[in-house]
């Protein structure tokens, strides 16, 4: 937040000799983190390859604006920051702010049921308030995640038939029961924007949004739209290492779940905004910032279009974004005024990880900039033991060698743990963190990993007296076979499982994150280490294997080869 200090006149000359005197400095420390960011975009975005454009700004001030690589691989055109690319998932807090808009007007209140406004929509007598629309916890069946959803990708439909498409499919729980992300129920929001505001979703956010703040480079996304300097995006090709324009989406499908289009100018502007009441009071704002809490008591780390998650004392407000081509991601951290976007046409090379690192840089928390705690062998035995979450074979174990903490989870690697403060560990080389929690008698008894950017509910781990438990035993499986896995598997929209196979080693990289070995427990069943996921091979059709199950998350995911 901007301080303004009101200086006395007769102290006037004595402040303008101290800032002269503090302005080297102050540059050559600009000029240093400018630096180490432009490295961690260089190092992830190659010149000759679909790029990203990065906006960080603090206090209202850019800190570095620069495109990466290429806008256009058949012309040669390079990305310019004026670039415009869709923004994905990221239009979801600008249909959350809408809805608010219509509540501080008294349009809409969060708990209106949903058949205020749509009283033909099935429920079966549930009652779903337009805040657990606007939260993910309605249970309705998220239409992206239906079988049929690629083979509608390029038909154009109207809302109500979109509505239609999806509303009759069976709840996959009862409101407020859990927490799953969901594209129907944004669709339902603008539905309920529509009705309430008498004006279309589209015209709502440029008329009422857009124009107001002077983002004059942000649309809604219409095809047959002529738009100045809108570029394409990218997927994987065929061959690795190569990209593929990516598959025609009609944008009438996203609507107000990911339709938006926009510059990281632009987004600079929808954030300053966020701090004033130009659009919605700051109390009633705070509620799209406002971890939602399920029925039985449980937290997530979602709002209202947001996600947040407290980091090392700061409060990160983020959302990312992924839609056939373009990838995105941007972070606000209130707090210290600050706030990171990148927007990449590359659906192959995510930027939500390097955002997030950045963010840790200008807050000076990132790993390399932490300072390790010293700490005695006793004081580390304090940690040791085996902790499990759910069931047996969900746990992590925290061992100790010499002054040396590691922890694993169930499946991955031993890795390296560092202590920077009083029951928080930070790994050498990832961003999560360990925070150890004790009882009142002092002894350690939960682990919680704070996960990056989570959305859902946090991950806590109990301690117990066993003994570590037995890993996953690998089985070899021969060559002829793993070539046969290699390809690229669709799993939903923008989103592929590409495997690759070599030194008699499985690979899978899935679109925007790095690549991971897969090891094999039977000969169609792999596991990894690094996530706690397991992939299933289906039986070859016609001498060829077509499809893949990926285990993750209590989720059964389908990919069919492309």
């Amino acid at each position: 937040m901007k301080i303004q200090s009101l200086i006395p006149k007769m102290a006037s000359l004595l402040v303008l000799l101290v800032c002269f005197a503090t302005m080297p400095n102050n540059l050559a420390l600009a000029q240093t983190l400018e630096s180490k960011i432009d490295a961690l975009v260089a190092a992830q975005y190659k010149p000759d390859e679909p790029g990203v454009v990065l906006r960080v700004q603090q206090n209202g001030k850019v800190i570095l604006e620069k495109a990466y690589g290429m806008a256009d691989m058949e012309l040669g055109v390079k990305m310019l920051p004026d670039h415009i690319l869709r923004l994905g998932s990221i239009t979801k807090q600008f249909t959350a702010v809408a809805m608010l808009m219509l509540v501080q007007e008294g349009k809409v209140n969060l708990s209106d049921d949903l058949t205020k406004y749509l009283p033909d929509y099935p429920t079966d007598g549930r009652k779903i308030t337009v805040t657990q629309l606007l939260n993910h916890t309605s249970g309705i069946k998220s239409y992206t995640d239906m079988e049929d959803f690629s083979k509608i990708w390029r038909n154009d439909m109207t809302l109500t038939e979109l509505i239609d498409h999806f509303k009759n499919e069976p709840f996959d729980f009862e409101p407020g029961e859990k927490w799953q992300y969901n594209n129907s129920a944004y669709i339902l929001a603008g539905a309920v924007i529509e009705k309430a505001s008498g004006m279309s979703y589209a015209d709502f956010i440029e008329k009422r949004i857009f124009q107001p703040l002077g983002m004059t480079d942000s649309y809604y996304d219409v095809t047959d739209r002529v738009i100045p300097r809108r570029i394409r995006g990218y997927g994987r090709g065929e061959k690795e290492g190569t990209f593929s324009n990516a598959p025609y989406l009609s944008m009438t499908l996203p609507y107000a779940a990911g339709s938006l289009m926009s510059t990281v100018a632009d987004l600079g502007k929808w954030d300053e905004a966020l701090y004033t009441e130009k659009l919605v009071k700051k109390d009633l704002l705070k509620l799209a910032w406002t971890p939602t809490k399920l029925n039985n008591g449980d937290m997530t780390h979602y709002g209202f279009g947001w996600a947040m998650n407290k980091v090392d004392g700061h409060e990160f407000i983020y959302h990312s974004g992924g839609i056939h081509g373009f990838v995105t991601n941007g972070i606000r951290v209130p707090d210290a005024h600050l706030y990171v976007v990148a927007l990449s046409n590359n659906n192959t090379n995510g930027p939500a990880d390097m955002t997030y690192k950045i963010a840790q840089t200008v807050l000076g928390i990132a790993n390399e900039q932490l300072k390790p705690l010293e700490m005695t062998p006793k004081q580390l035995a304090d940690y040791v033991g085996v902790y499990e979450m759910d069931k047996p074979d969900n746990w992590r174990h925290i061992t100790l060698e010499g002054n040396q903490l590691y922890s694993q989870r169930a499946g991955s690697e031993r890795f390296k743990v560092f202590a920077y403060g009083k029951d928080r560990f930070y790994f050498e080389d990832y961003p999560t963190r360990l925070v150890f929690e004790r009882n009142k008698a002092g002894k350690v008894t939960t682990l919680k990993p704070v996960q990056p950017m989570p959305f859902g509910t946090d991950e806590v781990y109990t301690r117990t007296d066993k003994d570590k438990p037995t890993e996953k035993a690998t089985v070899s499986v021969p060559q002829s076979l793993l070539d046969s896995y290699t390809g690229i598997y669709n799993l939903f929209p923008n989103f592929d499982l590409a495997v690759s196979t070599r030194e008699g080693r499985l690979f899978a990289q899935a679109t925007g994150q790095p690549e991971f070995e897969l090891f094999a427990e039977a000969e169609r069943r792999f596991f990894l280490k690094v996530v706690d996921a397991q992939v299933d091979f289906m039986p070859a059709v016609d001498g060829v294997v077509k499809e893949l199950v990926l285990h993750q998350g209590g989720q059964d995911m389908t990919g069919t080869r492309k």
